[in-house]
């Protein structure tokens, strides 16, 4: 076979499977991942069932390409994106700034988040899935909160524990909240859940009032 022949090859094979993975973002999109089938998906893109089996094993592998391809370009805007450990999310702005890249990288990755999320509900919970994708899905809010705990700061519970239920809140509602993405509701959700996050982290303002009479819990030096 010809160099031109190969290469001529590799560039269809190249197209197919980009064919396929847009095929598959509109129908997880429009239909959800449950729902959508293999043939759906080779419809959509003009492709024959042969076609996909020479580049995917199954429609989990092809979600793992997608999800391959959104962390791909989450990289690529995070070079020279320095992000250390010591961020106080107990400050409102910092807070709000990480609910809102999670939230605003979910909506417009929505039909590979989508479907992510309905594989993982889908998978007997006997298997551990869940709470496996949860804990790497918050990995770096779970570090935040453990520099909080080695300050002194009293959490309602245990930093893992506690990123992980912020991530489900964060994905349940990505799931849940049918508005397009980048609207103005995106600034409304954020900032709801700022505020709900906030107070579970600092506690209720009226916790000022009554503070002198608590214990410190800082360690004290001797």
């Amino acid at each position: 076979m010809s160099q031109a022949s190969t290469a001529s090859r590799k560039v269809r094979a190249a197209q197919t499977r980009a064919a396929l993975l847009d095929a598959a973002r509109g129908l997880f999109s429009d239909r959800g991942y449950l729902n959508t089938k293999i043939t759906d998906i080779t419809a959509a893109a003009g492709r024959s069932t042969g076609s996909f089996y020479e580049h995917f094993a199954g429609k989990e592998e092809l979600l793992q390409a997608l999800l391959t391809e959104m962390e791909a370009v989450i990289d690529e805007r995070m070079v020279g994106l320095e992000h250390p450990r010591d961020h106080d999310l107990t400050d409102r702005d910092q807070l709000r700034d990480h609910i809102g890249v999670a939230w605003t990288v979910m909506r417009q990755n929505r039909p590979v988040t989508l479907a992510l999320f309905q594989a993982m509900v889908a998978d007997d919970p006997g298997t551990g899935r869940a709470w496996r994708d949860l804990r790497e899905q918050t990995g770096t809010i779970r570090e935040h909160l453990e520099y909080l705990v080695e300050r002194g700061h009293q959490l309602p519970g245990d930093p893992e524990f506690i990123a992980a239920a912020m991530g489900a809140m964060l994905v349940t509602l990505n799931y849940a909240v049918l508005t397009p993405p980048g609207g103005e509701d995106d600034q409304r959700v954020i900032d709801t859940l700022t505020d709900l996050l906030l107070h579970g982290l600092t506690g209720p303002a009226s916790r000022s009032a009554t503070v002198d009479h608590a214990p410190d819990p800082r360690p004290t030096r001797s």
